[in-house]
């Protein structure tokens, strides 16, 4: 792996900041919506926002939360080649953890999704398979999420793509700690599903 300090803390702080930008929070306050961190769970991500009844700001928030995790990678791989991993996984962090925010950000689940796009796209298109199947088959947003995100180390094992299946793995606990109050709720019983009251 290279070893410049330059180009991989460049690589993160490009990613960073890319994946700190608090989508969901914007389009919401730009549509009339209101602030999303005073709705539902107070989340800045798409199942959040798709609780003001707002249908395409969700879709929006969604597809523009995967987008900045991939505009991430691919921009570090033409800027710092070989740091990409960087750019992806602080990417991933900046969403979580947006600065702008106090640090509160969203789960990242639409965030992985982009960055596996970026860094080997058969792993995206794996990722997406598996949490759109499990959406489609539980209606449960949490539930899907959290299977999507332990299918992507094991993806990565799969296609023999080595060098970053530590980067997912740590990816991977984050989502599911991150979501530790709704595996409390799926052990429960009590975790909605989308379009329940």
């Amino acid at each position: 792996m290279p070893t410049g300090w330059m180009e991989m803390g460049s690589a993160a702080l490009l990613g960073y900041l890319l994946g700190s930008i608090p989508f969901g929070l914007l389009l919401t306050k730009l549509g009339g919506a209101g602030d999303i961190r005073d709705i539902g769970s107070g989340n800045i991500g798409a199942t959040n926002v798709l609780r003001t009844g707002r249908k395409g700001l969700a879709a929006l928030t969604l597809l523009l939360d995967l987008l900045k995790g991939l505009a991430a990678v691919l921009i570090a791989r033409q800027l710092f080649p070989g740091f990409e991993v960087f750019a992806a996984v602080s990417a991933f962090f900046g969403h979580l953890y947006p600065v702008w925010l106090g640090f509160k950000g969203g789960k990242g689940v639409a965030t992985y999704a982009g960055i596996l796009f970026g860094l080997n796209w058969p792993l995206g298109l794996i990722y997406g398979a598996v949490w759109i199947s499990m959406l489609l088959l539980t209606r449960i947003s949490s539930l899907s999420g959290l299977i999507a995100a332990a299918a992507a180390p094991l993806a990565a094992v799969f296609f023999g793509s080595v060098t970053i299946v530590i980067p997912l793995v740590a990816c991977s606990l984050i989502v599911f700690w991150k979501h530790r109050e709704n595996i409390q709720r799926l052990m429960a019983g009590t975790e909605p599903r989308i379009g329940q009251k």
